[in-house]
């Protein structure tokens, strides 16, 4: 697109140790070069008003109101050999929602989480949603350089352990996100998920750095965007058993046939009752998915 900056910010190099000591590595782009400092994990907060203090355990009490908490035995074994486990990123493998923080940020939180709550929960079509919430606070390109450099990702308790399991067995771990890689790109090097297993949409700028939208020709931009990149993903290596984790409607989306065997829904930030119900296997902390590997 003339006159645009795509703004695919491609990681080149990584410092620092990843467990204990993770930093953002040097992006480059066709128009500018930036490097963002070190950066820290965070975990759940404290706060009465952060999202991450929502997080509880699973109690006997909650546990009765699902009967898939438990995976039965071909859940399980379809869990075991899978070949390739798909994570949604956003209230799954970090502790918010991209966009809604972005948003805040830029001071238009509680209209575009009203509309994030749409599109999770299956509603509205994904791909009017994302429309709908980038025009409310359209972010400049010196706005989201601004908003990384200060908000350091918050990753889900568990899931970096979780991360280092799976490639430890042998199987191949992908993000795929509705979000936008410019924010995705600093939590898959955290996690050492290469570039190349990332699918997720991206803000378009003007040479000026004005924003210009989103790259519609993503298939996350859409709804069915999700079961497009795991069959995809499928395809491309001939995966036996593909596995997606996610808390949304567009990620339950990505069951059937074809695309993923097994949808594990995570609701250890976001549980959706839509989404939870219809789950091959209903989880609260990655300690579960973690230990049944063992």
């Amino acid at each position: 697109m003339e006159g645009l900056i795509c703004s695919r910010i491609i990681p080149i190099r990584a410092y620092g140790n990843q467990r204990n000591t993770p930093f953002f590595p040097s992006y480059t782009s066709s128009k500018r070069r930036i490097f963002y400092g070190p950066i820290r994990m965070m975990g759940p907060s404290t706060s009465p008003n952060s999202k991450a203090g929502s997080i509880k355990p699973l109690t006997a009490s909650s546990s009765d109101l699902f009967d898939n908490t438990l995976p039965s035995k071909d859940v399980l074994d379809l869990w075991q050999t899978a070949d390739a486990v798909c994570f949604d990123v956003d209230s799954t493998v970090c502790l918010d929602e991209g966009i809604d923080e972005l948003a805040e940020f830029c001071g238009a939180g509680k209209a575009v989480a009203e509309w994030t709550a749409r599109a999770m929960g299956g509603s509205v079509p994904f791909e009017e949603a994302l429309a709908t919430r980038l025009s409310l606070f359209k972010p400049s390109l010196s706005t989201v350089e601004d908003f990384l450099e200060k908000r350091p990702p918050k990753l889900s308790p568990g899931i970096m352990e979780l991360v280092e399991k799976l490639k430890g067995s042998g199987k191949d771990v992908y993000l795929i996100s509705g979000g936008f890689r410019q924010m995705i790109n600093p939590v898959a090097s955290i996690l050492g998920v290469k570039p190349e297993n990332i699918f997720a949409n991206q803000l378009l700028f003007k040479s000026s750095g004005e924003f210009a939208g989103f790259d519609a020709n993503e298939p996350t931009s859409r709804s069915g965007g999700k079961p497009t990149a795991v069959e995809l993903i499928r395809k491309t290596h001939g995966y036996k058993t593909v596995v997606m984790i996610g808390d949304g409607a567009t990620d339950l989306e990505a069951r059937r046939p074809g695309c993923a065997d097994l949808f594990i829904c995570y609701g250890g930030v976001q549980l959706r009752e839509a989404v939870s119900s219809k789950a091959d296997w209903l989880v609260f902390s990655f300690k579960d998915l973690i230990n049944s590997l063992e």
